[in-house]
Protein backbone atom coordinates (compact mmCIF):
# COMPACT_ATOMS: atom_id res chain seq x y z
CA UNK A 1 0.00 0.00 0.00
CA UNK A 2 1.26 3.53 -0.78
CA UNK A 3 0.96 7.19 0.17
CA UNK A 4 -0.50 8.29 -3.31
CA UNK A 5 -2.90 4.89 -3.18
CA UNK A 6 -6.62 6.24 -2.53
CA UNK A 7 -6.89 3.49 0.32
CA UNK A 8 -4.34 4.99 2.33
CA UNK A 9 -5.46 6.80 5.61
CA UNK A 10 -3.42 9.68 7.16
CA UNK A 11 -3.77 8.49 10.90
CA UNK A 12 -1.63 8.43 13.57
CA UNK A 13 -0.33 5.01 13.24
CA UNK A 14 1.07 5.61 9.81
CA UNK A 15 2.18 8.92 10.52
CA UNK A 16 4.43 7.09 13.40
CA UNK A 17 5.41 4.26 10.74
CA UNK A 18 6.47 6.34 8.41
CA UNK A 19 8.33 8.81 10.61
CA UNK A 20 10.36 6.14 12.41
CA UNK A 21 10.67 4.33 8.88
CA UNK A 22 12.19 7.95 7.03
CA UNK A 23 14.21 8.52 10.53
CA UNK A 24 15.80 4.89 10.30
CA UNK A 25 16.53 5.51 6.70
CA UNK A 26 18.00 8.70 6.84
CA UNK A 27 20.63 7.23 9.25
CA UNK A 28 21.87 4.72 7.79
CA UNK A 29 22.17 6.69 4.16
CA UNK A 30 24.11 9.31 6.83
CA UNK A 31 26.33 6.69 7.73
CA UNK A 32 27.13 4.66 4.93
CA UNK A 33 27.81 8.63 2.75
CA UNK A 34 30.41 9.25 5.91
CA UNK A 35 32.13 5.85 5.11
CA UNK A 36 32.41 6.32 1.40
CA UNK A 37 33.89 10.01 1.90
CA UNK A 38 35.93 8.73 4.74
CA UNK A 39 37.54 6.07 2.42
CA UNK A 40 37.42 8.35 -0.38
CA UNK A 41 39.43 11.13 1.38
CA UNK A 42 41.52 8.08 2.97
CA UNK A 43 42.39 6.82 -0.29
CA UNK A 44 43.29 10.05 -1.65
CA UNK A 45 45.58 11.38 1.03
CA UNK A 46 47.24 8.10 0.81
CA UNK A 47 46.49 6.52 3.93
CA UNK A 48 45.23 3.45 2.68
CA UNK A 49 46.03 0.35 4.77
CA UNK A 50 48.23 -1.55 2.69
CA UNK A 51 49.28 -4.82 4.62
CA UNK A 52 52.48 -5.20 2.64
CA UNK A 53 55.94 -5.04 4.71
Amino acid sequence: MFPFNFEWIWDMSHMVFMGGLWYALSILGLGITFCIVKAAMDTAKGKGGTHHH
